[in-house]
């Protein structure tokens, strides 16, 4: 029986770090959508119309980084926006990578190393799926004849 709790967090951390994986490009969106929404509050727009307000504003943030990623010409545009996304996924990565590590280990030194790892991972995974929003160019076009 005590063979249980452990497969159990086993797969309960598996399952978040699959999530972290999955959510890591709505990061940015995220804390865009939280920003709006507690300015919302503040000025007194009531909790119903800040909620709105957050979700308008994720929505408005995520779509703008999609649009730039699909129609921007020049590559370094496209490359900002990607970092954009992905500099908050990576920051993301390393505090719940931190917060899982934690719990495993007492050395501070090797927390914070499996917590750069986790950051890298999350940044690398978030950099593909954010580049992979492009769609490629049109075939038989090479960067010579562009």
């Amino acid at each position: 029986m005590l063979v249980l709790p452990i497969f159990g967090s086993l797969a309960a951390i598996g399952a978040l770090c699959w999530l972290l994986f999955v959510l890591a490009i709505y990061a940015l969106p995220a804390f865009a959508s939280i920003a709006a929404a507690t300015w919302a509050y503040q000025t007194g727009a009531g909790m119903p119309a800040s909620v709105l307000v957050g979700l308008v504003g994720a929505a408005l943030v995520f779509g703008l980084g999609q649009f730039l990623i699909l129609f921007a010409r020049p590559m370094w545009l496209k490359l900002a926006v990607a970092l954009a996304f992905v500099a908050p996924a990576a920051i993301a990565g390393f505090h719940a990578t931190h917060g899982i590590v934690q719990h495993l280990m007492p050395s501070e030194t090797w927390q914070t190393v499996f917590s750069v790892i986790g950051a890298v991972a999350v940044g690398i995974t978030a950099f593909v799926r954010v580049t992979s929003m492009a769609p490629p160019g049109p075939a038989g076009q090479t960067p010579a004849s562009i």
